[in-house]
């Protein structure tokens, strides 16, 4: 076995081996025509914020063939798609979709945490050195993608073309806009206070003068007015139910069509409203023109669009509500003028579409009380009370990080005998514990974890939690729960407990939504997955697969290498 000339026999192995590993890569790799001069010229990364994975199915018969459908039918789409992670915001869906991480991967905990050594908040895309162009930086203001702490897919197309892909991300949010953009793209987002499209100096020292022509001419204002139905009354299934006291309405609107867009508030009204994505299609619309993208046979491009009106009306009115219904029906129009202007200067064919979404949703928590107790008085009906409220009995109720904060100090100061709170923040799933207190009261952070865990799993409307040294040292049940958030936990970004709401109970910071997502259950990790572009068959998948899978995919059907942080599954049947 140590000889220089190895016998014949072992050669032989050795070549069949060979063999067998090219046959696996060739069956594997894409076909010979997405390579070299003939590669899709456009990747479009499509994500609608807050689109859980039932919506395309309820809504498929009543959308058109140029939207939606033109994706659905023409490509892959996986009809059961489930987030890994338990922690369901933007930030981290939008980072798991373009680098096909979990959260130590690619570093997001959450859209805000805790910096225990400065004791401050941190936003997701925060960065102080880079203010808008034109602004000096401000706290949690400046931003770029440095939290980001993996690689996406379109800095990886940029590395591999040497430079030659160009790579552009457009949002109503920055976080929206920015995480898919990656590292070596370009980023704008949407200015509430202005109506236009902005970006940090990060990207530029000025804005490249289309964006300021655009911006001159004040496209949002075509917006202003209402918002009325875009059928009539009677064809809508929710029709009945336009009136619900639990909505929570922004600004100057209400809770009833039609909805007025006028104001002072109209810039950030318009968020809350399909007009949103119509005025972020606008803008790419101009964008995939001026920047001339997916011109150039042999380099893919990428151009990821971030659609977050379905997100704001989940939160004001729930997804159940008239408002997102006649949003449904809008957001395909949007889609379809998106996909025509790719048609028009690329090319359907030439072009590689992606859609699916950065979480699902819940309902509002008082639409199940609604229910399950139709008889109960109207006052409970408007709006369940925050905090443990009527307990179990309610099936549902509301938390709040302050409600939350306040209570986990009430009871460990009870619990522990001190007089100080060691509770310092509280940033969605997690509690973060003030490590001096904690040392100056003579006590041990895991006994404090362990505690406040205990006393978050006795309270109503909690139904787990977890500490970090349990985390850390691998001590947790294999379980898919667990699973779920050990994939959301970051080893220096996420808090000392992780907590998990129980079904159907609404936990966020602000108490001005009135549906929310967050957690780790079916309703909220649930997203839809479609995947178009040349030599990709039409099918439509049942099995379960995660949205994290799409990158490594992608990585492969493109000929790149994958983002650095990319631990899914290759989707055989993109490949196929």
């Amino acid at each position: 076995m140590h000889s220089r000339n190895p016998p014949r026999a072992i050669l032989t192995l050795a070549l069949l081996l060979s063999a067998g590993a090219a046959v696996l890569f060739f069956s594997f790799s894409p076909d010979r025509d997405v390579t070299g001069e003939d590669r899709p010229q456009l990747l479009l990364f499509i994500t609608v914020d807050q689109l859980r994975g039932d919506m395309p199915l309820r809504f498929a018969d009543r959308w058109g063939d140029r939207g939606f459908k033109r994706i659905m039918d023409r490509g892959v789409y996986y009809t059961n798609a489930h987030y890994r992670h338990s922690t369901t915001f933007t930030a981290v869906g939008h980072a798991t979709l373009v680098t096909g991480g979990a959260a130590a991967d690619h570093g997001m905990a959450g859209n805000d945490w805790y910096n225990v050594a400065t004791g401050k908040r941190v936003y997701c895309v925060e960065d102080g050195r880079f203010g808008l162009i034109g602004k000096g930086p401000k706290e949690h203001e400046g931003t770029s993608p440095r939290n980001l702490t993996s690689s996406t897919i379109g800095d990886e197309l940029v590395a591999a073309s040497g430079g030659r892909s160009r790579v552009f991300s457009v949002s109503i949010k920055d976080r929206g806009a920015i995480l898919p953009g990656g590292h070596r793209g370009k980023a704008f987002w949407y200015d509430k206070t202005s109506g236009q499209f902005v970006t940090s100096s990060y990207y530029y020292d000025a804005y490249p003068r289309w964006v300021e022509n655009w911006n001159g001419q004040s496209h949002a204002e075509a917006y202003r007015g209402e918002w009325t139905l875009l059928r009539d009354h009677g064809a809508y299934l929710m029709s009945h139910d336009d009136d619900r006291p639990f909505e929570r309405p922004s600004g100057a609107m209400g809770r009833t069509f039609p909805q007025r867009l006028d104001g002072d508030e109209f810039y950030a009204d318009l968020r809350y409203t399909p007009m949103g994505d119509g005025l972020t299609v606008d803008f790419a619309e101009r964008l995939l023109a001026e920047e001339g993208l997916g011109q150039r046979a042999g380099v893919t491009d990428m151009l990821a669009v971030s659609l977050s009106a379905t997100d704001y009306i989940g939160h004001a009115f729930g997804p159940n509500s008239l408002e997102a219904e006649d949003n449904m029906l809008r957001l395909d129009l949007a889609i379809a003028r998106l996909l025509d202007a790719v048609d028009a200067q690329i090319g359907f064919d030439r072009t590689v579409v992606v859609l699916s979404s950065d979480h699902g949703v819940d309902a509002a928590p008082e639409y199940y009380y609604r229910l399950q107790n139709p008889s109960a008085p109207a006052e409970r009906l408007a709006t369940l009370p925050v905090g443990p409220g009527c307990g179990d009995s309610c099936g549902s109720g509301r938390h709040t990080s302050n409600n939350l904060m306040e209570l986990a100090n009430e009871k460990l100061r009870q619990a522990l005998n001190v007089k100080v709170n060691l509770v310092a923040a509280f940033w969605n799933p997690g509690f973060y514990l003030d490590l001096n207190a904690v040392r100056e009261a003579g006590l041990t952070t895991a006994k404090v974890e362990r505690t406040l865990a205990n006393l978050m799993q006795e309270m109503d409307g909690i139904a787990l939690a977890v500490t970090r040294t349990d985390l850390m040292a691998g001590r947790t049940p294999r379980t898919a729960m667990f699973d779920r958030i050990q994939r959301a936990f970051h080893p220096t970004r996420s808090g000392n407990v992780l907590i998990v709401q129980a079904q159907h109970w609404f936990l966020y910071s602000k108490e001005s939504f009135a549906a929310m997502h967050g957690s780790p259950h079916s309703y909220d990790t649930y997203v839809p997955v479609m995947i178009a572009g040349p030599r990709i068959k039409s099918a439509r998948i049942h099995r379960h697969i995660g949205p994290d899978d799409i990158a490594p995919t992608l990585s492969i059907y493109l000929g790149v290498q994958a983002p650095s942080g990319s631990s899914g599954e290759v989707l055989t049947e993109v490949l196929d």
